[in-house]
């Protein structure tokens, strides 16, 4: 937080000078998050054994049972694993906050000269930092099991950028739980009712084509649906455009919803 040295010497940056002070400030913050992070690593352990459990479990013992027309299931399965990755990952940004907010932290950051801004870009962007650990993480557990590209490298990592796209936007969704519940308990009891629905109601682990009638509706056109869709589309090599751009339409809509509530909430809290 080296620009804020300056404000503190005298007069307050504008223009250039605060963007080069939010940006500082932003770094500074996702950095205290990322060590946090790095210094507990049971929790780093046990957030990416999870998903790798998933994988084991939906490839060789569930896997079996579950028909995809015209593919390998492991190739289905995968961008679902990838996505539901991100979505229970961020749930992290709900916790962490809660914890910073009971704790008086973000009282503190605010009695800093600091930008008010930074304590949830900075926590988002910490969010990103640990999910493309995990990616990576994933599609080499995933090559080990079977797991094959089809639609080529540049659709892989196009894919793997909407991926970690949509858990960045998930990041502010669970802040504005994190900073309602404030107790990080209670965040994480909330949590869960939020991301089984579209986890488990989607495309993720099996063909929705499979489930009632009645929950088709939900689970072709949820947000969670949609971005497996075209991650799927782009890592087998089928028809992406109009599924991306779907997939992209829902990242932008819920970053205009949860970005300013998360900062409304922020502002209300401390």
């Amino acid at each position: 937080m080296s620009a804020t040295t300056e404000s503190l010497a005298g007069e307050e940056p504008s223009g250039l000078g605060r963007i080069a002070q939010g940006v500082s400030d932003t770094l500074a913050v996702a950095q205290r998050n990322l060590i946090a992070l790095f210094r507990t690593p049971q929790l780093l352990v046990f957030s990416t054994i999870q998903p790798v459990i998933f994988v084991l479990m939906f490839r060789y013992v569930f896997g079996g049972a579950i028909q995809v027309r015209g593919v390998p299931y492991v190739d289905f399965l995968m961008p679902g694993i990838f996505v539901q990755t991100v979505v229970f990952g961020a749930t992290g940004a709900a916790v962490g906050l809660a914890t910073d907010l009971k704790s008086g932290l973000l009282e503190r950051f605010r009695s800093l000269p600091m930008a008010r801004s930074a304590v949830l870009t900075g926590r988002t962007l910490a969010d990103l930092g640990r999910n493309v650990f995990v990616a990576i993480l994933m599609a080499s557990v995933g090559y080990l099991v079977g797991f094959r590209i089809h639609g080529g490298v540049p659709a892989f990592l196009l894919g793997m950028l909407i991926v970690l796209l949509f858990g960045y936007v998930l990041s502010w969704v669970f802040a504005s739980l994190g900073l309602a519940t404030g107790d990080p308990e209670s965040a994480q009891a909330a949590a869960f009712p939020v991301i089984a629905p579209l986890v488990f109601a989607s495309s993720a682990f099996v063909p929705v084509d499979s489930m009632p009638g009645w929950l088709q509706a939900w689970a072709n056109n949820q947000p969670v649906s949609v971005v497996i869709s075209a991650v799927r589309a782009l890592v087998l090599g089928l028809p992406a455009t109009s599924l991306v751009l779907q997939a992209l339409a829902w990242c932008a809509g819920i970053l205009l919803v949860f970005v300013p509530l998360a900062v409304r909430r922020y502002r209300s809290v401390t």
